[in-house]
């Protein structure tokens, strides 16, 4: 499991038929995020609700 498949931003394109990053990126940030010696993602979101909620409390 990569960590796309556990971001907020990962979402299904029912058109496609495929996932794909819903972060609003310009072509200059989508460049440099390829290009990175950094492993992580910047726009990275924990997509678990549950984490979430009990984060809250």
């Amino acid at each position: 499991m990569n960590q796309c498949e556990l971001c907020a931003y990962y979402a299904y394109d029912e058109e496609y038929e495929e996932y794909y990053c819903s972060v609003d990126m310009d072509e200059d940030d989508y460049g440099r995020l390829m290009n990175s010696k950094h492993s992580s993602c910047p726009y990275f979101r924990d997509g678990d609700e549950y984490k979430v909620v009990k984060h809250q409390l």
